[in-house]
């Protein structure tokens, strides 16, 4: 199985810079105005350090079963 990052709109407070945009190595997250970050999965090597840095759980890393 491979992994998937999603972006949980619900817990996103989408009223401030995303501090997780900072934290990706590969500049796969992207914010526009105060909006919830998305992902550029061509870029994203699943590597899990926006989830774990995420204090509100909107970056999730989870388990893609149709891969």
């Amino acid at each position: 199985m491979k992994k998937e990052l999603q972006v949980i709109h619900a817990n996103c407070p989408k009223n401030h810079a995303c501090p997780a945009v900072k934290v990706c190595p590969v500049g796969a997250l992207t914010q526009k105005d105060f909006e919830a970050p998305t992902v550029d999965y061509e870029k994203c090597i699943k590597c899990g350090k926006c989830s774990n840095f995420c204090p509100k759980k909107a970056l999730v890393l989870v388990e893609n079963k149709d891969n």
